[in-house]
C-alpha cells in the first residue's frame, strides 16, 4: 500500500520530474565542517520543479520549513547571484537560467558524457529510437545524455531526470554489475513501490532478477516505469570492472517486434558497452 509521500514519489516519477532530496542531517563526522547557510540555500532551490514553477516567498518559507525572516535573506541572496528571478507584477520567485550553467558544467566537464555520444549516435541511427546514458546516484539513475527518436513515448523524460534504478533498464543493468551486498544496500535505500501493475518491486525477487541480468549481460523490462514502454540496456564499466553507467533503448511497445527486437537491440548495446568500457 502506498503512502502519501510514496504516492506523490510516483506522481512526480511518472511525470518525469525530479523528487526533491530532504535536508541533509548533520553527521558527527562532518558536523565541524558541515555549513547549514548553503544546505538551506539549496533547499530553496529545491523546491521548484515542474509541477511549481513559481512560488511566493511564504510558500517557499512553508515548503523549506523556514521562518519567514531566513526564507527572504536566501531569496535575496539567491535573486543577487541571479540563481533566482522574481516577477515584479506577481513577486512570484522561479528558477533563473543561470540554473543550467551547473548543468552545463557537469556535462561538458563529465568523460563519460563526451566518451559515449558517438556511440550513442550510432546507435540512434542503427536503431532508429530514443537512446540513453544514465549514472546511478544513490538509488536513482540520472539521465546524462539523451537522444530522443520521433516515436519517443517520454518525451517529458530528459537530461537531469532521476528515476529509481530498482525498476528501470539501465538501474537494473547498473545493479547487477555491483556485488550484491551493494546492490542489496541500493534497494534498502529505495522506496519499493508498484508504478505500473508490470512493476516488480519485491527486494528478494530484485536480486534473483540481477542474478538473470549477470548471466544474459542484459537488463530488459517492459511496462515497469512507464505502461507502453520498453527499454533494454547494458552497463558501462570502468577498467575495474565498477559499473560508471548504462545505456540503453527505448521503444514504443507499438513498434516493438518481440524477441526478435529483443535480439537485435541487446547485441547491439552489449558491443557498443564493450567498446565503450574498454576506452575508459
Amino acid at each position: 500500500m502506498r503512502t502519501p509521500s510514496s504516492a506523490r514519489a510516483a506522481s512526480s516519477a511518472q511525470e518525469g520530474e525530479p523528487v526533491v532530496t530532504p535536508a541533509v542531517k548533520e553527521s558527527p563526522e562532518v558536523s565541524s565542517l558541515f555549513v547549514n547557510s548553503v544546505e538551506k540555500a539549496m533547499r530553496v532551490l529545491a523546491v521548484f520543479s515542474s509541477r511549481r514553477r513559481q512560488l511566493s516567498l511564504s510558500q517557499i518559507a512553508s515548503m523549506t520549513e523556514l521562518d519567514m525572516s531566513a526564507a527572504q535573506r536566501f531569496t535575496f541572496t539567491l535573486l543577487h547571484l541571479k540563481l533566482l528571478r522574481k516577477d515584479a507584477e506577481s513577486k512570484l520567485y522561479e528558477l533563473s537560467p543561470r540554473m543550467l550553467d551547473f548543468g552545463y558544467q557537469y556535462i561538458a566537464s563529465n568523460e563519460l558524457v563526451s566518451r559515449t555520444t558517438p556511440f550513442l549516435q550510432q546507435l540512434s541511427v542503427e536503431t532508429e529510437e530514443t537512446v540513453n546514458l544514465t549514472t546511478l546516484d544513490g538509488s536513482d539513475i540520472v539521465f546524462l545524455q539523451r537522444i530522443v527518436s520521433r516515436h519517443v513515448l517520454t518525451p517529458e523524460v530528459i537530461v537531469g531526470t532521476r528515476l529509481p534504478a530498482y525498476c528501470t533498464s539501465s538501474g537494473l543493468a547498473i545493479l547487477s554489475a555491483l556485488p550484491r551486498d551493494e546492490a542489496a544496500s541500493v534497494l534498502d535505500a529505495s522506496n519499493l513501490i508498484t508504478y505500473t501493475k508490470h512493476t516488480i518491486a519485491d527486494r528478494d525477487e530484485i536480486l534473483g532478477r540481477l542474478e538473470s541480468i549477470r548471466s544474459l549481460g542484459y537488463a530488459h523490462t517492459e511496462d515497469e516505469m512507464y505502461l507502453g514502454d520498453i527499454a533494454t540496456a547494458v552497463a558501462v564499466v570502468d577498467s575495474d570492472g565498477r559499473p560508471v553507467g548504462a545505456i540503453n533503448v527505448a521503444v514504443a511497445r507499438s513498434r516493438w517486434k518481440g524477441a526478435e527486437d529483443e535480439l537485435r537491440i541487446s547485441s547491439l548495446l552489449i558491443a557498443a558497452g564493450r567498446a565503450i568500457s574498454s576506452r575508459g
